[in-house]
């Protein structure tokens, strides 16, 4: 099943019928509520649901936005935050997202699952630049590299340890839902979880049918390209977890969010690993022209007719 993600135009509209109509004019009649909405937009959005114009593949958290934060932010509030009051408040708005979700008749709620402290500008953006810059065979690379990750590695048990704590509790209340929870791939090794701790999550819920992975084509291509992982193998090893994807594509070496097909991710050979029926939702820039869109789309659908 293919559908569009509202993070694309958002931020242009104050009135959520509105935004429902301009996706649903692009030609995807099936749409995620993303993050960054305000609750405002919401009667506009029941409004367009209950005119049946449009259904709701899931949820990516929080939705709606904690109205404190003025900003599009899904990670102000972390489940691994050593502020009691941080992994509160995301428990709290998690839950509350949870309860809408279930309101709209989706199948997924998409969750971050936090990050360990580790400052992004002086690990995954220098190593970008590095990667950039000299190579990823140059040694400055290389040595920068291995030390990122033995320091993730060395303090991560802390705050794995309360992404699952969090976990359990949601997905507790999930079933209660009807709705998946379902954890995303994050585009910097920093974030929770990381592809080892990503297995270990999935093992430590196999019996639960309620808690499965989500896989963004772009995030997991930055880390392919920085050789943190390799792409088609990471799917393969996770397809048995697989509940949905975020479709994008990414400019070498870090520009994601592009439009289908701008860029260097062959789609092929990866979509064989998701079933047809599977949620596969367009997760594209603010700055995308719907021209640009609506000409990928036809292409997809040329390509790709039983993942339209």
């Amino acid at each position: 099943m293919l559908a569009f993600s509202s993070c694309w135009n958002n931020h242009r509209h104050s009135d959520g019928e509105k935004m429902i109509e301009e996706i649903v004019d692009l030609g995807f009649p099936h749409i995620e509520l993303s993050h960054g909405m305000t609750v405002a937009k919401l009667p506009g959005i029941r409004k367009a649901f209950q005119r049946g114009i449009f259904t709701c593949s899931g949820v990516h958290n929080y939705f709606p936005a904690p109205v404190e934060v003025m900003i599009d932010a899904p990670d102000a509030y972390e489940f691994t935050s050593h502020r009691a009051f941080d992994r509160h408040r995301a428990m709290d708005l998690t839950l509350r997202t949870l309860d809408i979700a279930a309101e709209f008749g989706a199948s997924y709620l998409v969750l971050h699952m936090g990050s360990v402290p580790m400052n992004p500008r002086k690990w995954s953006q220098h190593l970008t630049t590095l990667l950039t810059e000299s190579g990823s065979h140059s040694q400055d690379f290389i040595k920068t590299k291995i030390a990122f990750v033995k320091k993730r590695e060395k303090i991560s048990p802390l705050y794995y340890n309360r992404a699952i704590e969090a976990l359990t509790t949601i997905a507790r209340q999930a079933a209660l839902s009807g709705v998946k929870l379902a954890i995303e791939s994050r585009s910097h090794f920093e974030d929770m979880p990381t592809e080892r701790e990503m297995l270990a999550l999935q093992d430590h819920f196999s019996d639960n049918p309620f808690v499965g992975y989500w896989h963004d084509f772009g995030h997991v291509q930055l880390k392919h390209n920085l050789g943190l992982l390799d792409h088609m193998e990471w799917l393969k090893s996770m397809a048995t977890h697989l509940i949905g994807g975020h479709v994008h594509d990414v400019h070498w070496p870090a520009l994601d969010h592009r439009v289908p097909f701008s860029g260097m991710i062959d789609y092929a050979p990866l979509l064989e690993f998701f079933p047809s029926d599977f949620p596969l939702v367009w997760e594209l820039s603010s700055s995308r022209e719907a021209a640009e869109i609506r000409s990928a789309f036809v292409r997809w659908c040329r390509e790709f007719p039983d993942r339209a």
